[in-house]
């Protein structure tokens, strides 16, 4: 047989008998400190996770919002049965469509139009045309935010207008 040790606590005095080791019940601060540290490590690795989940959703959304721009001032040039413009300046990072109103990208945003020579009034200004039987002038238009590449395809022939997400700037 092998010998055990028992350690019986007086119920009263809730104290271990005399001779007994007593050990402490609780956290070192060091534990403590430990834990504090590792809490304040995954807090900021969250909050740098959703700032920018946050500044890629602004961005795909802008994206989206000049498209509908786009698609806006092809329908105008149809109903109103003559041409109309959509405007790009990829100094000021904005654009205007066929209501004349100038649109901030947001801040951060790099902005290239590729469109036809005769349709860039300046050198930083590029502008795709619609025609009242919905065909353009064509083009693309890329917006990049960090890594990230959106490109806005217009076709010549229909006017159509199309939204691409390319994952690494080249």
């Amino acid at each position: 047989m092998t010998a055990t040790s028992i350690v019986v606590f007086d119920a009263a005095s809730r104290q271990p008998p005399a001779g007994a080791t007593r050990r402490a019940r609780g956290f070192t601060l060091l534990e403590m400190l430990a834990v504090i540290a590792l809490i304040g490590i995954a807090a900021v690795a969250v909050s740098v996770s959703v700032t920018q989940g946050l500044a890629g959703a602004r961005v795909r959304a802008a994206s989206g919002e000049l498209a509908a721009a786009l698609r806006a001032t092809r329908a105008q040039a149809i109903v109103q049965g003559r041409a109309q413009g959509f405007e790009l300046d990829v100094r000021d990072a904005s654009y205007r469509g066929a209501d004349g109103r100038i649109v901030a990208l947001p801040a951060g945003m790099r902005v290239s139009i590729t469109s036809a020579r005769e349709d860039q009034p300046d050198a930083h200004t590029g502008r795709i045309r619609f025609f009242p039987d919905g065909s353009s002038t064509g083009g693309h238009i890329v917006l990049a935010h960090g890594a990230r590449r959106w490109r806005i395809d217009v076709a010549w022939l229909t006017g159509a207008v199309g939204v691409g997400d390319d994952a690494v700037v080249r």
